[in-house]
């Protein structure tokens, strides 16, 4: 059973590792490029600050975003606003999300979130802690997959091993770790799976689309291809 708990403590420590890599950008900083295709970093916080109120939405009951376009116009418009008021704003949204996941709940209760995805409640934080610390890497500051918590790590290849499993689109695969830790997905194609091997800081960057497979080794076929997330 998901530990929403502890993952809320998680969530609290990774966003404050991102404030205080944030707050030490300029505003010439956050306008530069970050590694999302055309995003710059002031995109990727802006985003986040919304990503906080929308699982707010989702954990009282309310649509995560009002449509796709509102959600993309906020982020193009919190985007190029100054250093100071992108961490204020990142900060408060922060704390929102933390004041009402602390409200007592019914944890076991099914929510809703973008494009109609049912999850359970209590998976929310986890959520919320994977929106951190892979935009955290994303922002292109120093912050890098193999700087991860490791526990994170295999959480987040257990969640993505699982959600391309069975699919259409992706061949049969057996990723497997260097330390022994190994996962089955896909499903796609009869036959022998294709196993992928490599450290789980690159099996995570190629499963979330984040890095190319290029480091990783691939016997029995070639590295699938991955539908985007």
């Amino acid at each position: 059973m998901t530990d929403h708990a502890h993952d809320l403590r998680a969530v609290r420590e990774a966003t404050d590792r991102l404030l205080s890599a944030t707050g030490k950008l300029d505003d010439a900083a956050l306008a530069e490029p970050s590694r999302l295709p055309g995003w710059s970093r002031g995109h990727v916080v802006a985003h986040l600050s919304r990503n906080a109120d929308a699982l707010v939405n989702v954990l009282l009951g309310r649509p995560m975003y009002a449509d796709s376009e509102t959600r993309d116009r906020d982020i193009e418009r919190g985007a190029p606003r100054p250093k100071a008021e992108q961490l204020t704003d990142l900060t408060d949204s922060a704390a929102r999300f933390a004041d009402a996941a602390s409200a007592p709940a019914d944890w076991t209760r099914t929510v809703t979130l973008r494009n109609g995805v049912t999850d359970s409640a209590s998976r929310v934080p986890f959520r919320r802690r994977v929106e951190v610390e892979l935009h955290h890497v994303d922002l292109d500051i120093g912050y890098e997959l193999e700087d991860l918590p490791d526990e994170f790590v295999t959480r987040e290849i257990d969640f993505l091993a699982e959600r391309f499993t069975g699919h259409s689109d992706v061949v049969a695969t057996r990723i497997t770790a260097d330390d022994g830790r190994a996962w089955s997905t896909g499903g796609g194609a009869e036959g022998a799976p294709v196993v992928v091997r490599g450290t789980a800081p690159e099996l995570l960057g190629w499963l979330c689309g984040r890095r190319d497979g290029s480091a990783l080794a691939v016997d029995g076929g070639l590295l699938p291809a991955l539908p985007p997330l």
